[in-house]
């Protein structure tokens, strides 16, 4: 995730690491019926099991699961205007007399329930539209929708929380977001639950001499409209956008993988020698994990103070004025994440642990290949770090709401991991790692399913050493 957090290094200490107006239209009549069943097989890929999230229970609806967002956006820098129609492919998980998604400080036009207009309201960064709903018969929900992105809070002690997440025009007519906890309720409709992820397909218009780059996989630009898709479910956080004039640089990866950069001219110049490791970084993280699990890869620049792992296309923030190691060994975590974190995501954020104690220790470990550090070196780091962490933050596996994503969770998980790879040994570790998401791809997954694969796949039961790393008020022994 991104990372201007004080998420340390091994060799020094770096620190890197709004409700919208109400709105409605009254009730022309009572909710509308829901049209005969159609055929939603086509977004099979994208069907998920919400748990509602108990550390951020204000986010997202367990009561829907979204099978697929189909996103046509319209960019216009000069007037700082997105202008979109959101058609979104839902399943009532249960019974329901009304949809209700996440949606921050945008104006809705028009909504549609299976092609019949329906009523709807905006109140407190929520979308509600009446509708009769029943278990498991998808509908169509239909939104069209403007205004002027603004980015929402969310709560935490670190230092790129100031600016906030979710969609934000920049002050050259361009547009960038990142967003986790949650956030794509700035730019689209979302059921903003981490467990709950859905097909993609986004199409964005921009003016002459601009581009848009987004998440997933790139496809044709039509005219000066950019495609992309996700034929792989991702979770709303995972999502990315941005606008710029950007230049296009490809690359090949292993295997064959294509690899798309997406840059500034002259602003972002000092990091393509860095950009275009990639291809190495990928082939080491395979070796250790298995093959990427997406069909691209790439990175877009844009002008946040952080990273973050969106899916098939990285967010590097350019406001963090990178040193080229430093930015390297950041693109190894937020490649990592693409298994750890976006092909099997966490089903709620007490479990955070899942996403960045593993790729802040796939990052250790490629610190410890490149700069020589022995194992005594990274355990007496990690120990000093994690005793640190624990007395102030608390232990990872018992997150506060007040403190989402701070270094705990980074630092505390992965010296949970190392103790697991020294119980292991570096061949079995990485076997586990590897089963992990080649089983559990596609999926949300919690601790209690880490901890019974763990000893299903050891003959061992590790759920002491687990648990302890996870819960001890203080640094195991």
């Amino acid at each position: 995730m991104h990372r201007s957090l004080a998420v340390v290094a091994l060799a020094a200490t770096v620190a890197c690491p709004a409700c919208t107006d109400d709105q409605a239209k009254p009730a022309a009549s009572a909710a509308p019926s829901v049209a005969p069943a159609a055929d939603y097989s086509a977004w099979r890929a994208g069907r998920s099991t919400p748990v509602a999230d108990t550390l951020y229970p204000e986010h997202g609806n367990s009561r829907i699961d979204i099978l697929a967002y189909a996103l046509k956006l319209d960019w216009r820098p000069a007037e700082k205007l997105l202008t979109g129609t959101a058609t979104i492919r839902l399943r009532p998980v249960a019974a329901a007399t009304e949809i209700s998604l996440d949606f921050a400080h945008l104006t809705v036009d028009k909504a549609t329930v299976d092609g019949a207009p329906a009523t709807f309201a905006v109140a407190g960064q929520k979308l509600t539209v009446p509708a009769t709903l029943v278990a498991d018969r998808p509908v169509t929900l239909v939104v069209d929708y403007h205004g002027t992105p603004e980015q929402v809070s969310y709560p935490s002690h670190r230092d790129d929380a100031k600016e906030g997440v979710g969609l934000r025009p920049a002050t050259t007519g361009g547009a960038w977001t990142m967003q986790e906890p949650w956030g794509a309720m700035t730019w689209y409709p979302a059921n903003e639950l981490v467990s709950d992820k859905a097909l993609y397909d986004i199409a964005v218009t921009v003016p002459a001499g601009w581009a848009a780059a987004a998440s997933g996989t790139p496809g044709p630009v039509e005219g000066n409209t950019y495609h992309y898709t996700s034929t792989v479910p991702v979770a709303a956080y995972l999502t990315t956008l941005a606008v710029d004039r950007y230049r296009k640089v490809t690359q090949t990866g292993p295997h064959g993988l294509p690899l798309t950069y997406w840059v500034l001219p002259k602003t972002d110049d000092k990091l393509l020698p860095s950009l275009k490791k990639s291809p190495e970084i990928l082939t080491w993280l395979e070796h250790k994990l298995g093959r990427y699990p997406f069909e691209t890869a790439g990175v877009l620049m844009n002008g946040s103070a952080s990273a973050m792992e969106t899916q098939q296309m990285l967010s590097m923030g350019r406001s963090l004025k990178w040193e080229p190691p430093f930015f390297e060994e950041t693109l190894v975590h937020e490649y990592a994440h693409q298994w750890f974190g976006d092909a099997v995501t966490p089903s709620t954020w007490t479990d955070l642990w899942l996403n960045e104690g593993f790729a802040q220790y796939i990052e250790f470990r490629w610190e410890q290949e490149l700069r020589k550090f022995s194992d005594a070196d990274l355990e007496r780091f990690l120990r000093r770090r994690d005793a640190e962490l624990r007395e102030k933050v608390g232990p990872p596996g018992k997150p506060k709401a007040a403190n989402f994503a701070e270094s705990n969770v980074y630092v505390c998980g992965a010296a949970m991991l190392k103790e697991l790879n020294d119980a292991l040994g570096d061949a079995r570790f990485f076997a586990l790692m590897r089963a992990w998401v080649a089983e559990h791809r596609g999926t949300s997954q919690d601790r209690a399913a880490f901890v019974a694969f763990v000893g299903t796949n050891t003959g061992k039961d590790f759920s002491k050493l687990i648990d302890a790393w996870l819960d001890s008020p203080k640094t195991p022994e």
